[in-house]
């Protein structure tokens, strides 16, 4: 995207942008698959998505977590790479390579610019994946199209029960130490109220943080819970997870309200885990055999 005159960058400073794409590009080689830049216009900008995994697949379109990236999201997930045809998109606002434009949270214009995506990518429709503020995404084009949804899996999804616990707050602590001495331990000692167990920050996710913290003008605002409504029109089948010590969106708030009011719901709780997390084997296979079932 040029940088023009009145261009609001999603970056703290414009050095900031390019170490935070050379951090992307790093991890974005370090998934041993060849990968492809496509582009595609959306009402309300030019998207960036990651072509990967297996071309012979079947298709999968995958939205990131809020103040992250697609290459960190690919990291994580990288036994969907095997089996699916990846379509990774960079959420429009979010660092990565899509057109920096901030749009609301609040309403739908996530889910209407997810469709877009979808149509500029050249599918009817799709089976989608959507982690932390992805699953809000996905959530969100549950309710605007959803005919475009063919399979729907959400990960510690926001939008379906979103409860900031006030624990939430004492997260801002280790960060504002972090911010005012640039200690690094503050990282791990902020992420870890996300996180629960240290084993879970692998360089890779402390990378991310880093670079986030650093480089990113961090969105707060997560997409709000959808109308039950409008996501009861959507008919795909579609697997709920949600981690047990979530602190952003807990499985004992978000899994009844997603058993209520998703019409063709499978719901299944990440026993012991943090919003930050890495998928133990046994839920790897629970997905892997859902969005390849009949």
């Amino acid at each position: 995207m040029d940088v023009g005159e009145g261009y609001m960058s999603i970056y703290k400073t414009q050095s900031g942008r390019k170490m935070s794409l050379k951090l992307y590009d790093a991890q974005l080689k370090k998934l041993d698959y060849s990968f492809k830049d496509i582009y595609v216009h959306t009402r309300f900008g030019r998207t960036h998505i990651v072509e990967t995994g297996n071309l012979s697949g079947e298709p999968l379109l995958v939205f990131h977590g809020g103040n992250s990236t697609t290459a960190y999201n690919l990291l994580m997930y990288r036994f969907l790479l095997k089996d699916f045809h990846i379509y990774a998109a960079d959420i429009i606002g979010h660092p990565g390579k899509s057109d920096e434009v901030s749009i609301s949270p609040r309403n739908y214009d996530y889910g209407k610019w997810a469709s877009d995506v979808i149509i500029g990518l050249g599918f009817d429709k799709i089976a989608c994946l959507g982690v932390s503020f992805g699953g809000g995404v996905l959530a969100k084009l549950m309710c605007v199209a959803p005919g475009k949804v063919e399979k729907s899996v959400l990960i510690v999804p926001s939008g379906i029960n979103d409860a900031f616990p006030i624990s939430t707050v004492k997260m801002m602590i280790p960060l504002l130490k972090y911010k005012l001495t640039k200690i690094e331990k503050y990282i791990k000692e902020t992420a870890l109220f996300m996180a629960i167990k240290e084993e879970i920050l692998d360089k890779d996710t402390l990378d991310m943080v880093k670079d986030s913290f650093d480089h990113v003008k961090t969105k707060v605002g997560m997409p709000s819970n959808v109308k039950e409504r409008l996501i009861q029109q959507c008919k795909a089948p579609t697997l709920i997870m949600a981690a047990e010590k979530d602190c952003l969106f807990p499985a004992r708030k978000v899994l009844p309200r997603a058993k209520r009011i998703i019409p063709n719901n499978i719901v299944h709780m990440l026993k012991g885990c943090g919003h930050m997390h890495m998928i133990p084997e046994r839920e790897k296979k629970l997905i892997v055999d859902f969005l390849r079932s009949n």
